[in-house]
């Protein structure tokens, strides 16, 4: 199935919902409407969602966008329960001129990820919203983040599947994102492609 901006959102809230797709095709923007419609349309209060942001600042590789973060399209979430980690991710694959260095960033990036998904571990609230989940299943494991899923009453996450950020030592991880990628469009309710 397919996620639009003409998407119903009010069937989502108390669901888990997963969307995926390409570079460029919107899934950074639902999942800042989806946290929009909460604040504004079902009145949730700013505590009761906990926004983890995974995304690279936006840059452009090959005339495509590549990352942005939630506030970039809804400076209202600050105001919810933001987790944040100290210093930047970096896009594993286009900021690496070899495998050794890819797989450097790779670890660099999952530091950082795994220390909010701890915290939010520690202390969950009934709305999760994690953007750009691929980030964590370079090296994360789709049971630990279902197990993190699964602490919320309401979920609305997004993850790049598509081939256009590749490289010719990036194919192994390419293979094993696809692939943790897949099992969680099986496993999440609510899966819809954005391409």
């Amino acid at each position: 199935m397919k996620f639009s901006k003409n998407s119903d959102l009010s069937v989502l809230v108390g669901k888990k919902t997963l969307i995926y797709g390409e570079t460029n095709t919107g899934k950074t923007f639902y999942t800042a409407k989806f946290v929009q419609y909460l604040l504004e349309n079902n009145k949730f209060d700013y505590n009761e969602i906990s926004i983890l942001d995974f995304a690279p600042k936006l840059a452009y590789f090959k005339n495509l966008k590549i990352g942005g973060r939630i506030q970039d399209y809804y400076d209202l979430c600050l105001k919810c329960n933001m987790i944040n980690f100290i210093g930047e991710i970096i896009p594993p694959r286009l900021n690496a001129k070899n495998k050794s260095e890819m797989y450097s960033n790779i670890c660099i990036n999952f530091k950082k990820i795994n220390e909010i998904m701890e915290e939010y571990n520690d202390n969950p609230t009934p709305v999760l919203i994690i953007n750009d989940i691929s980030l964590f299943l370079h090296l994360g494991r789709n049971e630990y983040l279902i197990n993190t899923i699964n602490k919320s009453n309401t979920f609305f996450g997004n993850t790049y599947y598509g081939s256009s950020i590749s490289s010719k030592f990036s194919k192994l991880l390419s293979l094993i994102e696809k692939k943790k990628v897949e099992f969680l469009i099986k496993y999440i309710e609510n899966s819809f492609s954005t391409t």
